[in-house]
């Protein structure tokens, strides 16, 4: 009850203000009607209080759509932490199963080499080789020292034979130890990042819902206190079409192709060289010492606010901030594909959670968003979370980059 009566108040209040200043508001969203400021723009002191008020409004909306962001940006900050100790994990991970990959090869060469060097050793009589040549009594005393000599040589080859062999084995399994334990603690952080994803898209979807429910009377009551400011002779009505023709240029280039698609379904990201591959990058200094980083995907230097395509057919799975990619989009294709798209200009991501997107659609604009030195784009391929080399899997698909 207390709320209800609360509300009322405030109700009659905001009535009574805008009486007071002779401002007639519409029923249907509680803004000034275009009316409304056509006839403010004919009267000073009603265009000045109309202004004011217009000011508020877009104030008070851009506040809460800044609070919402700023809570989305946090959880893309904690989203793009936890991918990034993942990713840390996953290279470690496969460092660990290649070194052990190679050194269980050298260890069953290894092997291989002790068992010839046995039955080398079993053919000739083995440890009790000595007692035949003593027993031989064709053999001289000089002959004898050097066929003593060669058998002595042999078993001391063997013991080293083995001795490595054993090495190169307990090595091999130490490594396959290590790898297991990384691969335990890669699954760990994955899950925790997958975690943080889903807290981060839940946070864009608040901002997406805010400005779908926002974004269009926010256009409108800019466009109405660009008409009251405007001095010259212009009408509102041209105002009120710039905001419908800008609405309709904004749907066409979002359901624009720009490049081919291949055969496969697949397309380039964004037009550009490549100005940054995958793989690992040149160690640098620092002040706390050498520094290197793996780039987990592909720089692509389009010019900033070029477009930006999706890479094939699938399902947006995120769309807002991503802590150090910036503005960020995450396509999934299936079969475990995805695929990622950094550093997107401020305002310039065309999508949405859970909209369907084809090869080629523009879904976003470059931009320098997040840890960026100029303008490019960011792009990645994982599969079921991991990253790996986007160039040899486009071009087997037939696409030229």
């Amino acid at each position: 009850m207390r709320s209800a009566l609360r509300l009322i108040s405030v109700a009659l209040v905001v009535a009574a203000c805008v009486a007071t200043a002779g401002i007639n508001v519409s029923a249907a969203n509680a803004y000034p009607s275009w009316d409304d400021v056509q006839n403010a723009k004919n009267n000073e002191a009603a265009k000045k209080s109309q202004m004011a008020e217009l000011q508020g409004y877009i104030s008070t909306i851009q506040a809460e759509l800044d609070a919402v962001t700023q809570k989305a940006q946090a959880a893309g900050d904690v989203y793009n932490a936890a991918v990034s100790k993942f990713d840390e994990a996953d290279v470690r991970y496969n460092d660990l199963m290649t070194a052990a990959t190679d050194a269980q090869k050298q260890a069953d060469q290894a092997t291989t080499e002790a068992g010839r060097l046995a039955a080398q050793l079993y053919r000739s009589g083995g440890n009790d080789m000595s007692i035949g040549l003593l027993m031989d009594g064709g053999t001289n005393a000089d002959e004898l020292l050097s066929k003593l000599g060669n058998m002595s040589k042999m078993v001391e080859r063997s013991a080293q034979v083995y001795d490595a062999a054993k090495a190169a084995q307990n090595e091999a399994q130490s490594l396959a130890d290590q790898a297991k334990v990384a691969k335990t603690e890669r699954e760990k952080l994955k899950a925790e990042a997958d975690v943080a994803m889903q807290a981060a898209v839940a946070a864009q979807q608040v901002v997406a819902d805010k400005l779908a429910a926002n974004q269009s009377d926010l256009n409108t009551l800019r466009a109405q206190l660009a008409a009251l400011q405007d001095e010259t002779a212009q009408t509102v009505a041209g105002y009120q079409r710039g905001v419908e023709e800008a609405i309709k240029r904004a749907q066409e280039e979002a359901a624009g192709r720009g490049i081919a698609v291949s055969d496969s379904g697949w397309t380039r990201p964004a037009e550009g060289r490549i100005v940054d591959y995958f793989g690992p990058r040149t160690p640098i200094w620092t002040s706390s010492g050498w520094s290197s980083s793996f780039h987990h995907g592909l720089d692509i230097g389009a010019g900033c606010d070029a477009n930006i395509y999706a890479a094939s057919g699938g399902t947006v799975t995120y769309a807002g901030w991503n802590g150090s990619f910036g503005n960020f989009v995450q396509i999934d294709h299936g079969g475990g594909i995805t695929s990622n798209y950094g550093h997107i200009v401020s305002g310039g991501i065309l999508v949405g959670y859970g909209q369907f997107v084809s090869p080629g659609q523009v879904i976003a604009h470059v931009g320098t968003t997040g840890n960026s030195t100029g303008c490019h784009l960011h792009f990645e391929l994982r599969e079921w979370g991991s990253a790996f080399d986007p160039l040899p899997f486009l071009r087997d698909r037939g696409v030229g980059i």
